[in-house]
């Protein structure tokens, strides 16, 4: 059985930055969850950031690639520096992910960690960007298929394509 990656946070874990959730209601994640598929991560809370914790975005909107190479940092909205622990969530996502077997990540678009489609812009002033988050580079660096919470169509298209669900 293929395992998913799955962001804590959508299945309704209180790990984000505020201390909420951003509970996913889909009958698809309901199923998977109920075969055992979900491998949840919160690579913030596994790199030991508190919750809740000041919001963090990428600088400039660079993008989690940028972050991984050194190129830009991950800065908090009180200005601290948060990059060495969001480069070591992805760190600890990715192992999560190779030790599962996963091939598939379901993550929190907009996150600087788990955006997939998008990120915030850098300036704490709620502009969206074009870009992936530090774990979703970092995944598909490593040849992990990440989607965001409003893809999951795609990704069980994805499944089953590859023999990964059961036939109807």
């Amino acid at each position: 059985m293929q395992k998913i990656l799955v962001s804590a946070c959508l299945l309704g874990r209180p790990v984000r930055y505020d201390g909420g959730s951003k509970r996913l209601d889909d009958a698809l994640l309901e199923a998977w969850q109920a075969e055992g598929r979900l491998v949840p991560v919160c690579p913030e809370v596994m790199a030991g950031l508190p919750t809740p914790r000041p919001p963090a975005e990428i600088e400039a909107g660079a993008g989690g690639a940028a972050v991984l190479a050194g190129r830009a940092r991950t800065v908090d909205s009180t200005g601290g520096d948060v990059t060495a622990a969001f480069r070591a969530g992805a760190e600890a996502a990715l192992t999560a992910a190779r030790a599962a077997g996963c091939r598939y990540a379901l993550l929190t678009d907009g996150s600087p960690s788990c955006g997939a489609t998008f990120i915030y812009g850098g300036a704490f002033d709620g502009r969206r960007v074009d870009g992936k988050g530090v774990v979703t580079a970092l995944l598909e660096a490593q040849g992990i298929r990440v989607f965001a919470e409003h893809q999951i169509a795609d990704l069980e298209r994805a499944l089953a394509e590859d023999g990964s669900l059961p036939s109807e």
